[in-house]
């Protein structure tokens, strides 16, 4: 504690970083972030972006930013990314932004970030299935995992799936991104011995063309298959970080 109190007053510990050692969170304008969520679960807190202003996006970053030197931000739209990347060309020029689709990804240069002795595969079946892919893909990719992704592989043509086999069979843990029937990942799984996380995409039309079709199909898989809610991308990702972790500890 006193040296705490001690690092606030010469200035070398933020009153922010100081309250996220002592009660995990930090407490602000925007609300309460997480600060020890990643040590606590393996999974940090992400910024949820949609139903947020632009002012409380751009503080629950500053405060990640501050207290645990990186800020996982999803469902970002084109305006609140630009007026997030504005502010921190202001307050953090130094900082690096690794944005896909609509998540985004900021680091201080202080940061270190981690490494995993684990590769997770991402598929999807369509090419409009992707932005919920790139949302899993940077949570793994944030947890310090080899990620090794293939696009376009839907079940319609057979063969552009089994082509890609090898790679499936050579992944720790895959997720596997589909819309329409969902289909894609029932598919894998059957093939596969890795983990197989399934992601429902709303990217159909018509009866249960907003993901519910896709939803159903993988619930209802013969196959041995983990399933996420519709166009979760983020709980994919995390629960195919838990994994690689597992993987990883197990080499070491």
């Amino acid at each position: 504690m006193r040296e705490l109190l001690e690092a606030v007053a010469d200035g070398s510990l933020s009153p922010a970083a100081a309250e996220a050692e002592l009660r995990g969170y930090v407490i602000g304008e925007a609300g309460r972030f997480d600060a020890a969520r990643d040590r606590r679960r393996g999974v940090p807190e992400a910024i949820f972006a949609t139903g947020k202003t632009t002012t409380q996006i751009v503080a629950l970053a500053e405060t990640a930013l501050e207290t645990t030197g990186r800020a996982l931000l999803t469902r970002v739209s084109d305006e609140q990314f630009e007026r997030l990347e504005a502010h921190l060309d202001e307050t953090a020029p130094a900082a690096t932004i690794d944005r896909r689709s609509g998540a985004v990804r900021v680091t201080t240069p202080a940061y270190d970030p981690p490494s995993l002795d684990a590769t997770v595969g991402i598929a999807t079946g369509g090419t409009v299935d992707g932005p919920v892919a790139d949302e899993a893909e940077l949570v793994c990719l944030d947890a310090g995992a080899t990620v090794d992704r293939v696009d376009d592989i839907g079940v319609a043509a057979l063969t552009r799936t089994l082509d890609q086999l090898d790679r499936f069979r050579e992944a720790d843990v895959l997720v596997v991104a589909a819309g329409r029937e969902g289909a894609l990942p029932t598919v894998v799984a059957g093939l596969v011995d890795t983990p197989v996380i399934g992601v429902p995409v709303s990217s159909g039309y018509g009866h249960a063309g907003d993901g519910e079709a896709a939803l159903a199909g993988m619930l209802q898989s013969c196959t041995v298959l983990s399933v996420v809610n519709i166009d979760a991308g983020f709980v994919a990702g995390a629960q195919a970080t838990l994994i690689a972790r597992a993987i990883d500890a197990a080499r070491d």
